[in-house]
């Protein structure tokens, strides 16, 4: 005789609910990134799941919001201690790091959604992680001569940010040309130089400003 067993149906709907979160998520991203001002409901449809089971599990579109931007801080801070981790060259972590950066695509659920949402302490205190990483990652290469002098730590952003402007139809074809203009950035960061920078960088104020709504 068959007996059904109650932690196996509860396991089973834990997969299904994690299972739906994940198709709501990359939906949002797909959605999100290509119009922050979408509807929740152009997100159901992608996704392939009723508005009401999208709402079960995220109240509103900006609480996605701050899930997907959750998302991108998580990757980017992995990705920077796992940079720092490696001490062997501190150029080419430095290198690999943006170059994992700009495939990842993290921009896109960062900074093209500031201002759509009101940050939480915890998004606050993510992107502060991410900033003091990233203060580490290019004094470590600075120190180690191979960053150009007049490169600052908020220029980083803004590089990134260009590099996720680009996008075509095709996505390979996206990624390549990405891979084409991040290389040519690096290679104008590495030092030595041959004419200084223009004008003075971003600063943090100005950064951090766009995420007011």
């Amino acid at each position: 005789m068959h007996v059904n067993n109650p932690d196996r149906r509860l396991s089973g709907r834990r997969a299904e609910a994690a299972r739906n979160d994940e198709r709501i998520l990359e939906a949002a991203r797909v959605v999100y990134v290509a119009d922050p001002n979408a509807p929740i409901s152009a997100v159901a449809k992608v996704a392939g799941v009723g508005i009401s089971a999208l709402y079960r599990r995220f109240a509103s579109k900006e609480e996605l919001l701050r899930e997907l931007c959750a998302e991108g801080l998580r990757l980017y801070v992995a990705e920077a201690e796992a940079a720092l981790a490696n001490d062997s060259d501190p150029w080419a972590s430095f290198a690999m790091f943006v170059q994992r950066i700009v495939d990842a695509d993290t921009a896109s659920l960062t900074l093209r959604l500031a201002g759509t949402f009101t940050p939480t302490e915890e998004l606050v205190a993510a992107a502060t992680k991410s900033q003091e990483l990233n203060d580490q990652l290019v004094e470590r290469a600075r120190a180690a001569g191979d960053l150009r002098p007049d490169f600052d730590v908020n220029d980083l952003a803004l590089i990134i940010e260009q590099m996720a402007a680009i996008r075509v139809g095709d996505q390979e074809r996206t990624r390549q040309l990405r891979r084409r203009y991040v290389t040519l950035i690096l290679e104008a960061l590495h030092a030595p130089v041959v004419a200084p920078l223009p004008g003075p960088p971003p600063t943090w104020e100005e950064l951090s400003g766009r995420w007011a709504q």
